[in-house]
């Protein structure tokens, strides 16, 4: 009898084992697939954004090019004889809207470019150094403009279209 005692003790302890190896490999399964699954959605929602951002990034608007009309006509005083200056500008910007936007308050960058042509040297402006630092001047001027009125920069360049000393 106690083979027996031995025989039906020992079958109990091996069930005991299986079901404690089954539940370890059952939980070892579950978080192996909780921890793939977290990769996997991690992986494909990075994979699915980051074009999308280089995108974004890469890609520039097509330009747009608003003439600023009527010309410009700036006069000043080079060593007692008057001096006259019309310029022709053009804004490039990229975003329509903001364009728009930046109309409404043209009569404020036309004051500050008439009286930035006005303070201008004659001597400098017949150099293409001297023009190209007004250009950039002019651009300056409307960029802070729109910026102090729309809180952003929309116009990248001021571009001469038309430039005439006399």
């Amino acid at each position: 009898m106690a083979k027996s005692d031995d025989a039906a003790k020992a079958p109990a302890g091996k069930g005991k084992l299986k079901l404690i190896l089954l539940i370890v490999v059952g939980l070892l399964l579950a978080i192996g697939a909780s921890v793939g699954g977290t990769w996997y959605i991690m992986h494909s929602s990075a994979s699915k954004s980051a074009p999308a951002a280089e995108t974004a990034t890469n890609v520039k608007q097509p330009a747009i090019f608003e003439p600023m009309l009527p010309a410009f006509v700036a006069n000043f005083n080079q060593n007692g004889r008057q001096r006259y200056l019309q310029v022709s500008i053009t804004l490039l910007a990229r975003n329509p809207s903001d364009l728009e936007a930046l109309k409404v308050h043209m009569p404020v960058i036309r004051n500050n470019l008439v009286m930035l042509f006005s303070g201008q040297s004659f001597d400098t402006l017949a150099t293409p150094v001297g023009q190209e630092m007004l250009r950039q001047k002019v651009t300056a001027s409307v960029q802070e403009v729109a910026q102090k009125e729309l809180g952003k920069v929309v116009v990248e360049q001021a571009l001469f279209t038309n430039f005439v000393l006399q």
